[in-house]
């Protein structure tokens, strides 16, 4: 019988977390490799992930990093194949690399759309493409987490910023994750998603400003946003032995928003 330790532990496992240099991903990172993990940094700024490498470090936490632009498929092949160099295999990828847009759809260019469906969409299909037949299906499986938002779920409220290529991108990612799920089941691969509402991050920052938090929080269930450990427990859970039998899931971590 596996304890409840040894169900979250990652000793000996490699993960690979896009958009990890900051933010969410910078948080999970942080989880993951409390557990045990080598964490496998990429973002496309080198100095924020070099500063971000430092940071795990002064938590005992071996990382490396690697610059790379989702929206460019070279980049991404490049990703692919210098994680797995430099660390052997890659059991865990967190899909987080992501942007936003806030427009009118009356006024909303062609060219910010490409940009969120490139990085928000494409990027995590060919990055999860590319580990999963480099590095999860030879070597007998792994876990999938996909970065999605509340916004993939449903729409804005009346009145509210319009994110119309933003929601379009996050649904996408929902369903690519169920259907990659069942796809990809029976190589051992797990392949889920998490779902956050409002956190306190670089790219919520302009919407915090502009809306203001208590205006923000007065529907959230629980009155508040989502804080630098949060999202934490959930990202283990789908991404560690505990959730082996979770497949094809998306978990909303938002103070209640979607309990409504």
């Amino acid at each position: 019988m596996t304890s409840v330790k040894q169900a979250f532990d990652l000793s000996g496992k490699t993960a690979l977390i896009t958009g990890g240099s900051r933010g969410l991903g910078l948080q999970m990172a942080e989880a993951l490799g409390e557990q045990g993990a080598h964490i496998v940094l990429s973002s496309r700024k080198a100095d924020e992930l070099e500063k971000a490498r430092q940071h795990l470090s002064a938590m005992d936490i071996k990382s490396d990093w690697i610059a790379a632009d989702g929206q460019k498929a070279e980049d991404v092949e490049r990703l692919a194949r210098d994680a797995i160099s430099k660390t052997g295999r890659i059991d865990i990828l967190v899909n987080n690399a992501g942007a936003t847009w806030g427009a009118p759809t009356t006024e909303h260019s062609l060219e910010a759309w490409d940009k969120l469906m490139n990085l928000n969409v494409r990027s995590v299909f060919y990055l999860s493409q590319q580990i999963g037949k480099l590095s999860m299906i030879p070597n007998g499986g792994g876990m999938i987490l996909n970065i999605t938002s509340i916004a993939g779920l449903r729409g804005n409220h009346p009145g509210s910023i319009a994110t119309l290529a933003y929601n379009a991108s996050k649904a996408a990612v929902v369903n690519m994750t169920r259907a990659l799920a069942s796809e990809w089941g029976q190589y051992g691969i797990n392949v889920n998603a998490l779902a956050p509402g409002y956190f306190l991050s670089d790219m919520t920052k302009g919407v915090i400003e502009s809306v203001g938090l208590e205006k923000m929080t007065a529907d959230v269930p629980l009155r508040r946003i989502g804080d630098g450990d949060d999202l934490k427990g959930a990202a283990l859970l789908f991404c560690s032995p505990a959730g082996k039998h979770i497949t094809g899931q998306i978990l909303a971590v938002d103070g209640g928003i979607m309990a409504m």
